[in-house]
């Protein structure tokens, strides 16, 4: 018997008596398909094995290893990382315009692609302040690099700059230079 054709029966509800073979993989499609109301109900307390509960185990270390930290951890101080990764140093008070760090401390600088990646997107993220001197700013550096002029969009309400092109390594560089 086909298994599609079994399916079907099971839908219809108009199984036969004996499906030999195929009682084995009808029972795993039971199994796979069915809902929280074909499980077995719960029973009492007492028929379940006995649980020992334990406070704080030497083994309950390895454990906490194991399980996910609720935030991503302040990264410890050194005088130069393997990454190359850099710490802000910005002060948000001194300067007209600030962008703030991810959650996961790094430049929110992305690329986004479109048309099948035929058009290429900077798009820079959590500015703060007067993000009209910073576009102005950040336009000129790009400009200024790669020899043309290149549009870019602001989106005041969001905090976000859109720039024309796959500009990324340019405006990176920029903000560390900045100290963002």
């Amino acid at each position: 018997m086909n298994i599609l054709r079994t399916v079907n029966l099971i839908v219809n509800k108009s199984l036969p008596k004996d499906l030999g073979a195929n009682q084995l993989k009808l029972n795993e499609i039971l199994k796979r398909c069915s809902s929280f109301r074909s499980s077995n109900n719960v029973r009492d307390i007492n028929e379940y094995p006995e649980v020992e509960i334990l406070k704080n185990p030497p083994e309950w270390k390895y454990v906490n290893m194991l399980l996910k930290q609720p935030v991503v951890p302040k990264p410890t101080s050194k005088a130069e990382y393997p990454s190359g990764w850099t710490p802000a140093t910005a002060n948000p008070s001194n300067v007209k315009y600030f962008i703030n760090r991810t959650r996961n401390y790094m430049i929110p600088v992305y690329l986004k692609t479109a048309y099948r990646g035929q058009r290429r997107l900077t798009l820079i993220r959590k500015i703060e302040g007067d993000i009209w001197l910073f576009e102005k700013d950040i336009r000129q550096h790009v400009e200024s690099n790669i020899g043309k002029i290149c549009a870019t969009r602001v989106n005041e309400l969001c905090g976000q700059i859109t720039i024309y092109g796959d500009h990324v390594n340019l405006v990176r560089s920029f903000l560390i230079s900045k100290g963002f």
